[in-house]
């Protein structure tokens, strides 16, 4: 699916990986560190930032540190974490019979299995969410989808995280038999009917947020 619109908010040059830095001279660091309120507010009581600063670089993501000026003129370190591939794709895959496809996984952060729905990263910078979910789609569940419809555009934790999810309605689901799994996964399939991951939602068993808002969404729209 094309959407300059998107591509326009998903992009993230202060924080892109060195890999991907601007042939421009200007560093990184100079990039990152100008603030974005307006010239003729700063430094009349509204909240800025001074600098920021790499504070650490995964594979994933990288951690900065930012020095804020807080509205009454005191200074706060706070953290930013740069999702280095911007976010990804979630589906809402739907069975003919109205159940939704769902991926059992253990999830170390967390240090438990966790119940979700498809998802995972884009990455290229060329690719979109689309092909993304598509290819997410048939790895974990071995499904492909005929008929395709972009739900909602999450910022998964906009106080401290640049990363966004982009959660796809799947439907016509035809077994394309087996899943393609990268050798880390280890994902367990369950079709499940919506008023139980509603039920299981509102009781606190299913807490994924792209997976609440993926469900929320689906179930809301059929209304």
């Amino acid at each position: 699916m094309k959407d300059e619109d998107q591509n326009l908010e998903n992009q993230s040059p202060e924080c892109r990986s060195p890999g991907n830095r601007s042939q421009s001279n200007r560093s990184l660091e100079n990039q990152i560190s100008e603030s974005r309120v307006p010239e003729n507010q700063r430094g009349t009581g509204h909240l800025r930032r001074l600098s920021r600063s790499l504070a650490y670089s995964g594979s994933v993501v990288d951690v900065y540190q930012d020095t804020m000026e807080l509205p009454d003129g005191c200074i706060q370190k706070w953290d930013f974490v740069c999702h280095k591939k911007g976010g990804g794709a979630c589906i809402v895959p739907v069975l003919a019979d109205g159940r939704i496809l769902m991926v059992r996984q253990y999830r170390p952060a967390i240090d438990r299995e966790t119940l979700e729905l498809p998802a995972g990263a884009v990455d290229a910078e060329d690719t979109t969410t689309e092909d993304t979910a598509r290819r997410e789609l048939r790895e974990e569940t071995g499904y492909t989808a005929g008929k395709w419809k972009l739900l909602l555009r999450l910022k998964t934790a906009a106080a401290y995280c640049n990363e966004y999810t982009d959660v796809y309605l799947a439907s016509d689901l035809k077994d394309s038999h087996g899943q393609a799994l990268d050798e880390a996964e280890e994902i367990r399939l369950r079709a499940v009917e919506p008023e139980v991951l509603l039920q299981d939602i509102y009781s606190g068993r299913i807490q994924d947020s792209k997976t609440v808002a993926g469900i929320l969404a689906y179930t809301n729209q059929k209304r």
